[in-house]
């Protein structure tokens, strides 16, 4: 099998796209659609995001220290694609896209409600990088919108929101499930009573 060789560079795809609000008052408010982000810690949770110095919400959320990664979905790809093209030094990006900037219960700055998950973060590091500063931040709170938790269950259903992931330039809505965690070690007999269920349902 061949393989080509290339120069470094960023492609561990697909990644999340992301809204990230910020502003610790309504006239400061702004969105910026940010792609380097993601886990780093579980306890404490803990993600970061990486943000270009000339970018207009990078001095906001250095000098507040404050910032909320909202989960995108498909109703929301036009809105994520334009908050990441257009500057908030020229646009108020809620206003221009429609969205409501609706109160955090932990910091200032403000989540998007049409988003299905909003996180709550507050700022304990900044790594300079190169092209990117790296915000390091703790979790201080998640907002999950209700429509997508299941009643029985309290379980949060991301995948009825249709979220979407970016890949190397364009924006994929999420493909069907083919399996969950622990799925492949699971008993044989675990595995053969759910073949059983599926049949019969199917039946």
């Amino acid at each position: 099998m061949a393989k080509q060789h290339w120069k470094p560079g960023t492609m561990v795809y697909p990644i999340p796209a992301v809204m990230v609000s910020c502003g610790s008052k309504p006239e400061d408010y702004n969105i910026i659609t940010i792609a380097w982000t993601g886990t780093i810690c579980s306890d404490p949770a803990m993600c970061y995001i990486s943000v270009r110095k000339n970018r207009h919400s990078y001095d906001i959320i250095k000098e507040s220290g404050e910032f909320v990664i909202n989960l995108t979905t498909k109703n929301l790809a036009y809105a994520t694609d334009w908050c990441g093209v257009k500057s908030g030094k020229d646009f108020n990006k809620f206003e221009e896209m429609k969205l409501t900037p609706a109160p955090s219960k932990e910091i200032s700055a403000p989540i998007i409600e049409e988003s299905p998950l909003s996180i709550e973060c507050k700022v304990k590091n900044i790594v300079e990088l190169g092209s990117h500063d790296m915000f390091i931040a703790e979790v201080v709170n998640v907002q999950a919108d209700e429509r997508y938790i299941n009643e029985k269950t309290g379980k949060f259903l991301l995948s009825k929101a249709r979220p979407i992931a970016y890949s190397h330039g364009y924006y994929f809505e999420l493909g069907k499930l083919i399996g969950q965690f622990g799925h492949s070690v699971m008993k044989k007999k675990t595995r053969e009573m759910k073949g059983k269920k599926g049949k019969a349902r199917k039946a």
